[in-house]
C-alpha cells in the first residue's frame, strides 16, 4: 500500500484510548521509540496533517494519531524500556500490552543501535507483529557506522527496515514491510535467556500464566512482570484477563511460590530488577556486535569537543547567556520593524470598522465598547505580541532541532537539584520565555508529581515575549544611553538578560522555599540524553514553532484580549463624581502602590493586564494622557518626556521592571495550571508567589532609594 491520506473520523475505544478509526476494518499500528530517535519524524512522515492530538486518560500525557491509508498510527510517548518508571513509560507499556495494536514499528537510532535494541527486545518479548526501524541510517553512514539489517532481522526475527524519515519512499519501504507482517502468521515471542534462579521461577509460574493468559498474552512475558512485583502492570494485566483473577487460588499460589524461590535464592525485588535489565542489556549487547560495525572510532569526537565548550564549568554559562543576549538582540531587531508594519494594516481595519458603525448609526457605546475597545486592544495585542513570537519560537526550535537545549537542562540540573528540583525544569523554564502556558504544559516532561508541581508554580519567573515590549520600552526609555540603532538594541538585549538572570535566580529562590515548605521531598534521579549535534530541518522547524506554537498561543491570548479590552474601554469612559472607573481605581490603589516604589495608574494597568500583557504600557498611557481609548506609546522622546511629567524616576522605572518581571501569570496561563494540576489551591499558590517575590522585590527597592534620596 502507498502512503495515501485520508480524514481521521470518532471511533470506539481500546485500550483506554479513544481511537479514532473509520472502520472494523482499520489497523491499529503502535508507533514505539527511544526520545531522539526521530519517532515524530517517522510519525509526521506517516500520517502527514491527518493527526489528532490529545491526553491519554487520566494521564498528563500527550497522545497523537493519524492515518496512513487504512492503518490508524498510534504515537506512543519517548520510552527507554517498558519497565515503567514514569507515566509516560507506563503509558507506552500498557498500550502494547493491553491496547490491541494490531503491530508494532520500534523505531531505532543506527547511530547508537545498542542502546535502542533494549526497547526492542522488550518488545519482541511481547509479540512478534513487529517491524523493526532503523532510522538516521544517514547520519550513522556518515560516521562510518555500519549496520547489517539482515544479520538484525535473523537475530530479532522480525523484519528489520533502514529509513532516512525526512525521505518519503524510505517510509514507503516501512509500509510494506507492516503490510508483510499482517499478513503473514505472526513470528513467535523472543525468548531471553536470564540467570538460573529467574529461570527456575519462570519455569513454576509459566505454565499457570499461560492457562490464564489463554493466548492474549505471551505466558513468558506475562510470567516475568509477575515475578518482578509491579503492583499496576499486575493489577493492569488481571483486568485485562478478568478481575476475577486476584481470587484465583492457583493464580496466587503458583505466584507465592515462583517468589518464594527467588527468595531462596537470596534475590528481592531490587536485585531480581537488576538481573532482568542485565539480561536484556547483554542481549542487546551481543546482538549488536554481531551487526554493527564502525568503520572508525573517533565518529562522536567532533561533538564530544562541542560538548568541552557547551557544557564545560567555566565555559558552558557564560556561552548560554552569550546565546540568550543574541536570540533577543535578533528578536528585538526584528520585532521592532514587523510590528510596525503589522500595526497599520490592522489599525486600518479599525478605521473601517468605524466607518461601518457611523453608517449603521450605532450608538457611540457600542463603537466605543466593540471597536475602541475590544478590537483595538486585540489589534494591538495581535502587533505586539505576533511579531517577538514569530522570530523568538522559530530561534527557540532551532536551538532543540540543534540538539542545544538538553545541554540547557544539563548546565542547570546541579542548581535544580540544590532546590531539590528536577534538571528538566530548566527545559520547561526555557519554554516559559515563548509563553508562560506553554512552559506550563512542557512540565509533563517531568515524571516526579512534586518536581511536577514546583515547575508549575515557578515557571512564570521568567517573562514570557508577552511582558518583552514593556521590559524593553522601559529599559530602552530609562537605561540605554547614548546609543542608536543596533548598538541600543544590543544595549537594551544585554539589560533583558540580566533582568532574565534575575528571574531563573528568583526561579531557584522560589523553588528551594517551596521545597523546604509545602513540597517537601529529595530531588529525584533521571537519565538526561545529549544528543548529538543534527542539522535542523527548517520546513519542520517552521510548522511546529508558526503552527503549533506561534499561532496556538496567539489565539488564546487573542480569545482574552477582546472582551477584556471591551471591560476597560468602559472602565475608562463610565465616570462617577466626574472621575472614570479606571481612575476611582489609580486613586484607591496609590497608596499601596507608592509602598512598592510605583503609583496607582501603574497597579491598575497591571490588574487590567491580566489577560494580556501586552497591553500594561499602553493603558498606562491611555491613563496618564486621559484618554478613554488605547493610546499609542508614540516615540521613546514622547514616551519618555510624558512618564517624567506624570512623577516617573530611574527608580519608578526599575521597579516597574521588577514587577513585571514578577508579578502573577496571565489569565491564560493560570487557567493552563487549573487545568494541569486539577487543583484551584494550586493555582492559587501559582498566582499568589510570583506576586509576593515581585512585591518584595519593589520594595526593598524603594526603601533603598529613600535611604539614599532617589527617592
Amino acid at each position: 500500500m502507498g502512503l495515501t491520506r485520508d480524514a481521521t473520523g470518532a471511533g470506539a475505544v481500546d485500550g483506554g484510548l479513544a481511537l479514532r478509526r473509520e472502520s472494523d476494518a482499520d489497523r491499529v499500528i503502535a508507533l514505539a521509540g527511544n526520545p531522539n530517535v526521530g519517532k515524530s519524524t517517522v510519525f509526521n512522515g506517516l500520517t502527514g496533517l491527518n493527526q489528532h492530538t490529545g491526553n491519554w486518560p487520566g494521564k498528563t500525557v500527550a497522545s497523537a494519531q493519524g492515518r496512513c491509508g487504512t492503518y490508524l498510527v498510534v504515537d506512543l510517548p519517548g520510552t527507554y524500556s517498558l519497565l515503567a518508571h514514569s507515566a509516560e513509560e507506563e503509558v507506552a507499556r500498557d498500550f502494547l500490552c493491553f491496547g490491541g495494536a494490531d503491530a508494532t514499528v520500534v523505531v531505532c537510532d543506527a547511530t547508537c543501535l545498542e542502546r535502542s535494541l533494549n526497547l526492542a527486545l522488550q518488545v519482541r518479548e511481547l509479540t512478534g507483529r513487529v517491524v523493526v526501524c532503523v532510522n538516521l541510517m544517514d547520519e550513522a553512514g556518515r560516521k562510518g557506522v555500519r549496520v547489517d539489517l539482515d544479520a538484525l532481522s535473523r537475530g530479532l526475527g522480525v523484519p528489520v527496515v533502514g529509513t532516512v524519515a525526512r525521505k518519503k519512499r524510505e517510509l514507503q519501504k516501512l509500509v510494506r514491510a507492516v503490510d508483510g507482517v499482517l499478513a503473514a502468521p505472526a513470528a513467535p515471542p523472543l525468548r531471553i535467556r536470564y540467570p538460573g534462579a529467574v529461570e527456575e521461577a519462570l519455569a513454576v509460574l509459566e505454565p499457570v500464566a499461560a492457562e490464564k493468559a489463554a493466548g492474549r498474552l505471551p505466558a513468558r512475558w506475562l510470567a516475568l512482570r509477575l515475578l518482578d512485583e509491579d503492583g499496576g502492570l499486575r493489577a493492569a494485566a488481571e483486568d485485562y484477563l478478568g478481575g476475577e483473577l486476584r481470587t484465583d487460588e492457583n493464580w496466587n499460589a503458583a505466584i507465592a511460590r515462583a517468589r518464594a524461590i527467588l527468595r531462596e535464592r537470596g534475590i528481592s525485588s531490587d536485585r531480581l530488577k537488576d538481573l532482568i535489565v542485565s539480561s536484556l542489556v547483554l542481549a542487546a549487547e551481543e546482538l549488536a556486535n554481531d551487526c554493527v560495525r564502525c568503520e572508525h572510532t573517533g565518529y562522536s569526537d567532533a561533538d564530544r569537543a562541542i560538548d568541552r565548550v557547551l557544557t564545560g564549568k567555566w565555559v558552558g554559562y557564560p556561552v548560554m547567556l552569550a546565546l540568550l543576549a543574541f536570540l533577543f538582540w535578533l528578536t528585538i531587531v526584528g520585532a521592532n520593524f514587523l510590528s510596525d508594519l503589522l500595526a497599520v494594516p490592522l489599525f486600518r481595519v479599525q478605521a473601517l470598522l468605524t466607518a461601518l458603525f457611523t453608517a449603521l448609526h450605532a450608538p457611540d457605546w457600542l463603537h466605543g465598547v466593540l471597536v475602541l475597545g475590544a478590537y483595538r486592544v486585540l489589534a494591538w495585542v495581535v502587533s505586539v505580541m505576533l511579531p517577538p513570537m514569530a522570530i523568538f519560537f522559530p530561534l527557540f526550535t532551532l536551538l532543540e532541532d540543534a540538539g542545544y537545549l538538553p545541554r540547557v537542562a544539563y548546565n542547570l540540573d546541579r542548581p535544580f537539584q540544590k532546590c531539590a528540583a528536577c534538571g528538566k525544569q530548566a527545559l520547561t523554564m526555557a519554554m516559559g520565555f515563548g509563553c508562560n502556558a506553554a512552559g506550563v504544559v512542557g512540565c509533563r516532561i517531568i515524571d516526579s508529581p512534586r518536581e511536577r508541581l514546583l515547575a508549575i508554580l515557578t515557571n512564570s519567573m521568567v517573562p514570557c515575549n508577552g511582558r518583552f515590549p514593556t521590559l524593553l520600552t522601559l529599559l530602552t526609555v530609562f537605561f540605554v544611553t547614548g546609543a542608536q540603532g543596533p548598538l541600543a538594541s544590543l544595549q537594551a538585549a544585554l539589560l533583558l538578560t540580566g533582568v532574565i538572570v534575575l528571574g531563573v535566580g528568583m526561579t531557584f529562590a522560589a523553588t528551594r522555599l517551596l521545597s523546604a515548605t509545602v513540597l517537601k521531598g529529595a530531588p529525584s534521579s533521571f537519565t538526561l540524553e545529549l544528543p548529538p549535534y543534527r542539522r535542523p530541518q527548517l520546513g519542520r522547524v517552521l510548522i511546529r514553532s508558526v503552527l503549533d506554537r506561534t499561532i496556538f498561543v496567539l489565539g488564546r491570548a487573542a480569545a482574552v484580549a477582546a472582551p477584556a479590552g471591551a471591560l476597560l474601554w468602559l472602565a475608562a469612559n463610565v465616570e462617577i463624581g466626574g472621575m472614570s472607573l479606571l481612575a476611582h481605581g489609580a486613586t484607591v490603589l496609590d497608596p499601596f502602590a507608592r509602598l512598592l516604589g510605583l503609583d496607582g495608574v501603574i497597579l491598575m494597568a497591571f490588574l487590567f493586564g491580566f489577560p494580556a500583557n501586552e497591553i500594561v504600557l499602553p493603558i498606562i498611557v491611555m491613563a496618564y494622557t486621559a484618554q478613554g481609548t488605547l493610546a499609542s506609546l508614540g516615540g521613546m522622546a514622547e514616551l519618555h518626556g510624558l512618564l517624567l511629567a506624570n512623577g516617573w524616576t530611574a527608580v519608578t522605572a526599575l521597579c516597574t521592571v521588577f514587577f513585571c518581571l514578577l508579578h502573577w501569570p496571565c489569565s491564560t496561563t493560570l487557567l493552563t495550571i487549573r487545568k494541569e494540576t486539577g487543583s484551584w489551591g494550586w493555582t492559587a499558590l501559582a498566582c499568589v508567589l510570583p506576586a509576593a517575590f515581585g512585591m518584595a522585590l519593589c520594595s526593598l527597592t524603594a526603601c533603598a532609594a529613600r535611604l539614599i534620596g532617589l527617592l
